[in-house]
């Protein structure tokens, strides 16, 4: 009887820390305010599209779902959207139907998606993205990257980078087309 509440309390717990991101609003973290939404009128005018300070590592290569290695670096100068998500995870399979359109509708205008699956293996990725009509570069977590945006507490966590390299936002928990567009289209 007691290890049964002993199971019954660690699953409670494990359930209120996964849903902790969620009670902060949409999940959304401005890392300082943009620019261009009326803060500095010379940085908007440069192109500047927001003020975050902290500059995204890149200096990484992933394998993608085929085991090729991808250099993060090729995506330096364009809008990177960095999405950290699972196969399992409910809420990152709400958000990939988004994802995919918003990759289709600005990826000529220098958007990438990259979607980083946290604990993956290949054989799950394949049929998973074939299912799923994924089209933008799936990766796989490796330890150096987990180190750079982590620790990860609960899937999905994005993050968007300006095209100078600076993390601009990061959402912790799901969030909606909507709002990953206005996101988007601020820094294209």
């Amino acid at each position: 009887m007691n290890s049964r509440w002993i199971v019954a309390g660690a699953a409670a717990l494990a359930l209120g820390l996964l849903t902790l991101p969620l009670l902060k609003g949409s999940g959304g973290e401005q890392l300082r305010p943009s620019a261009a939404a009326g803060g500095d009128a010379n940085a908007a005018a440069e192109g500047q599209t927001c003020d975050g300070t902290s500059a995204a590592k890149l200096d990484f290569v992933l394998k993608d779902h085929n085991d090729v290695p991808v250099k993060m670096a090729d995506y330096k100068g364009k809008v990177v959207i960095l999405n950290f998500w699972a196969t399992w995870c409910g809420p990152c399979k709400e958000e990939i139907p988004a994802f995919v359109e918003l990759y289709d509708r600005y990826k000529d205008k220098g958007l990438v998606i990259v979607g980083v699956s946290i604990d993956d293996s290949v054989e799950q990725l394949r049929p998973f993205m074939k299912e799923w009509r994924m089209q933008y570069p799936v990766l796989q977590m490796n330890a150096d990257i987990e180190t750079a945006y982590g620790p990860f507490y609960g899937v999905p966590v994005t993050f968007f980078i300006a095209r100078d390299g600076t993390i601009c936002r990061k959402h912790m928990g799901p969030a909606t087309k909507e709002q990953f567009e206005r996101e988007i289209r601020a820094l294209l």
